[in-house]
């Protein structure tokens, strides 16, 4: 009986190891911000370790990678990036590498919008010349980004295909309704009401899919500070227009937005998440609850 309780738990111990090492073995991901972590996720589930290089509710706009995130990036099995210029650091660090990670790319197909898709006639040539990088804030465009992002975890794991794309199936229907909700919640807010203040023009994906007209007085980088001519040109619009609302943004600083509000007695209708998502337990943990919460904050500032 001794011997058999002796083998049993050593059999136990082999197979508690085993499992040990496996999880010690999972594939490491690394995405370049919060949301391309959390649409990895969606596709992974608990298969894989996905991490963040920039965490939730920082300010991706000055983020510059420091020796240790670089490090993290380079020990990586998958490094995805948004491209069309989001991550300037990246041609930084891809040189460094001596194993060479698999790159993803999450918005390659994407049609890009230049950064002059509405009149920024004040702003420089080069800023008129850029591309816009936030394509996800048209859902349809984080649609193309699940299935590069699935594409490229079959690439480096063909064991899980069939998982990966189970996931995706999944959360593309999630993502087509989330879709339909936003139409709909704009179709509900006035016509004459569906123009909006925002910090940067992060909004640009949003406004050619949904129809909300969007002005920003910065770029697309928040780096330049406006200028008194580029502030009087926002207030002279607001008044000309009547735009109802001015909207703050996570992780920008909202003095710009308070002095536009307090010159022309325009409310503050909220604040919106462009570039990043909240913390897990926030208002925006993923990608489509802060979707969901953008559109109650439009709502609730301009819908009747």
């Amino acid at each position: 009986m001794r011997m058999l309780v002796k083998r049993l738990s050593l059999a136990l111990l082999i197979v508690m190891g085993s499992s040990q090492t496996h999880a010690a073995e999972k594939l490491k991901i690394i995405a370049s911000f919060s949301i391309l972590a959390d649409i990895t996720k969606a596709i992974t589930g608990d298969a894989v370790n996905v991490t963040s290089l920039v965490e939730p509710e920082a300010d991706l706009h000055h983020f510059d990678p420091r020796p240790h995130d670089i490090k993290r990036l380079l020990e990586a099995d998958l490094v995805i990036v948004n491209g069309l210029g989001f991550e300037p650091w990246l041609d930084r660090v891809k040189p460094k590498a001596k194993k060479t990670p698999l790159w993803a790319v999450a918005s390659d197909g994407v049609l890009p919008l230049p950064f002059d898709h509405h009149d920024h006639s004040d702003h420089s040539a080069s800023e008129a010349e850029a591309v816009d990088p936030h394509a996800w804030q048209d859902v349809n465009n984080a649609r193309l980004y699940a299935k590069n992002i699935a594409t490229a975890l079959i690439t480096l794991d063909p064991d899980r295909r069939a998982l990966y794309l189970e996931n995706l199936a999944r959360y593309d229907n999630a993502l087509e309704k989330l879709d339909r909700e936003v139409k709909q919640a704009i179709a509900a807010i006035p016509p004459g009401k569906r123009k909006i203040v925002t910090t940067h023009d992060a909004f640009g994906y949003f406004e050619t899919a949904y129809g909300l007209k969007m002005i920003a007085p910065l770029g697309v980088g928040i780096e330049a500070q406006p200028s008194a001519k580029d502030i009087a040109r926002i207030i002279r619009q607001i008044r000309d227009e009547a735009i109802p609302a001015i909207f703050l943004e996570t992780a920008i600083d909202p003095r710009l937005a308070e002095q536009l509000a307090s010159e022309t007695g325009v409310k503050i209708g909220g604040t919106l998440y462009a570039d990043t998502l909240s913390q897990k337990n926030g208002p925006a943990g993923t990608y489509i609850t802060m979707m969901e919460t953008n559109i109650r904050t439009l709502t609730n500032a301009l819908a009747p």
